[in-house]
């Protein structure tokens, strides 16, 4: 690492000067990182018709397929940002990359179900080291006036390559086979390795705290268990006792997570950073975001596909305006939120997703794509104002030395928003869909009728196979049925995110305090270069918490 004099601080912020000159080469490193795993969380939707016939695959494998990947994420994301924290991040971040190119390689060859959702849980642990290495890096190799600018640019990669992931599969699955989808993520994951090894520098928490390992246990039991309830909530039915019994784990591991942390001396989550507003609300704001946004996601591609006809690639294709508005407003946010503050622009955000939500309940069975475009471009433009400042806010609430763990927590709410946005709002569209689809189905044999009840996709199977009038008349039920419960979840999707844009501003903290136990640093100072400080809000300049301890080591070392 070069030598940091007073006068190289001065210039460099701190922060290592040959670290400082490549930053934004790291940030590139980092996204193209960031994308890989985004992309693999949402990209095999597209292929799962193709893997029913080749892999002759049951709905319940299929569905695992899917979820083998978010459940696993989800459970390691905490425990994996801790050991980043420990241990090294780019070491956490390198490992990741090069699981998920081994799982990526097993799952291009597999020629079973089995093998394939094996393939998907391990590109869920790789997974979990990648995602919260990525923003904790950033945060430590940028300095504390331009991490919001960063950040901006990280959350418009995580945002738009949700809509990118399903355009590039229907791609590959119409000019090549299924396994292309997963042969596709090679090479990049190769050059990311090769790019992080050069470009990304080492870091770590200077205060070298032991594992929690009974701390990293109960979350693994508590946030699996959750995921997994959220999943299958709506096939076991909210009330079972299956579902019943898998919330009561996830509360009991949670509760016992919250009682250990609270007395452990080197905890894995300071629960006392959910006294600062900063943490806890920006929490709570960041998976209302992403309820709306993967509950969206889920809708839209099934309403295109289904209701619209339009084809796998089609669809993938129509959802790229949403991408590109994300990638494109985001890294503009910074100037909004130095300018009026996060706690105007986070509570418009909020409201322009729940107007887009509001005009998504008025498309129908023969609505225009210009008519769909007014309902998600809003929904689009108020995620990216939103995303930005809410991943701000919980970052710079934790030290630096932490960082692994505060990016483990955005990573979580994301992923818990997104869960039960897919889970909530597809519950309503199919208890409004059997509602209304029940008179049309009068009179069918009980075979068809138990198959066209399941889903619009079956019962648009069924109409097929019955042709006429008789089999165009279902299909045109089974359609208005699916548009009807589409408007009951896009009005409780609105008035919830809408409800949140109340709360947030009234909540979200303009000058906040500085949690308990911890030191205002200033950004920038060379004595203490592992201050973050870096929310601007009404034109102020908020420091952030630094190492408690006196260690005045810096967090980085080349």
């Amino acid at each position: 690492m070069a030598e940091l004099t007073k006068d190289t601080a001065d210039d460099t912020y701190g922060i290592d000067p040959t670290i400082y000159a490549r930053r934004w080469k790291t940030l590139v490193v980092l996204c193209t990182s960031l994308l890989i795993v985004i992309i693999g969380n949402t990209s095999l939707n597209v292929a799962l018709p193709t893997l029913a016939r080749e892999l002759e695959a049951s709905t319940s494998s299929l569905q695992w397929m899917v979820d083998a990947y978010s459940l696993v994420f989800a459970g390691l994301l905490f425990t994996a940002g801790t050991i980043g924290d420990r241990f090294g991040r780019k070491g956490a971040l390198q490992a990741g990359l090069f699981l998920f190119l081994v799982a990526a390689a097993f799952a291009t060859v597999a020629d079973t179900s089995g093998q394939l959702i094996f393939a998907r849980a391990i590109m869920g642990v790789a997974a979990a080291f990648v995602m919260p290495s990525t923003l904790s890096i950033l945060t430590n190799v940028f300095p504390a006036h331009e991490r919001p600018r960063a950040i901006a640019i990280w959350a418009g990669i995580s945002g738009g390559g949700a809509a990118i992931g399903p355009i590039a599969s229907g791609w590959l699955i119409e000019h090549y086979w299924w396994g292309s989808v997963f042969l596709i993520n090679l090479p990049i994951i190769a050059i990311a390795l090769v790019a992080g090894a050069v470009l990304v520098p080492r870091s770590k928490d200077p205060e070298d705290q032991p594992l929690d390992f009974l701390g990293a246990g109960l979350s693994i039991v508590g946030l699996g268990s959750l995921v997994y309830g959220i999943i299958e909530g709506p096939h076991h039915g909210w009330t079972s006792p299956e579902t019943l019994a898998t919330f009561g784990i996830s509360i009991l591991a949670l509760a016992a997570f919250a009682a250990w942390e609270m007395r452990a001396r080197y905890p894995m989550l300071d629960l006392r950073l959910f006294r600062d507003r900063r943490f806890s609300v920006a929490s709570a704001g960041m998976s209302l975001t992403f309820f709306a946004m993967f509950g969206t996601f889920f809708l839209v591609a099934q309403y295109f596909q289904l209701v619209l006809g339009y084809s796998a690639l089609e669809s993938g294709l129509l959802q790229l305006p949403m991408a590109a508005v994300m990638m494109s407003v985001a890294p503009q946010v910074p100037k909004l939120v130095a300018r009026f503050g996060a706690a105007r622009v986070v509570p418009f955000g909020l409201g322009f997703t729940a107007t887009g939500l509001a005009i998504f309940s008025q498309v129908g069975v023969g609505s225009s794509i210009v008519m769909v475009y007014c309902s998600i471009l809003p929904l689009a433009f108020g995620m990216s104002l939103t995303m930005t400042p809410l991943t701000t806010l919980i970052m710079s609430s934790v030290p630096l030395g932490k960082a692994g763990v505060g990016s483990a927590m955005n990573d979580t709410t994301r992923e818990l928003g997104g869960a039960l946005g897919v889970a909530v709002l597809g519950s309503l569209v199919t208890s409004r869909y059997t509602s209304s689809l029940g008179p049309a189905l009068a009179g069918l044999p009980e075979q068809a009728r138990s198959i066209a009840d399941s889903g619009l996709t079956g019962a648009l199977g069924v109409g097929r196979e019955i042709g006429g009038a008789q089999g165009a008349a279902l299909t045109s039920a089974a359609q208005q049925a699916f548009v009807d419960g589409l408007g009951v979840a896009a009005i409780v999707g609105s008035l919830i995110v809408f409800s949140a844009a109340v709360a947030a501003w009234f909540l979200l903290p303009k000058g906040a305090q500085v949690p308990f136990g911890a030191q205002p640093g200033t950004p920038g100072d060379a004595v203490r270069p592992d201050a973050a400080g870096d929310v601007i809000d009404d034109g102020v300049l908020e420091p952030t918490p630094t190492i408690s301890d006196g260690d005045l080591e810096p967090s980085l070392v080349d």
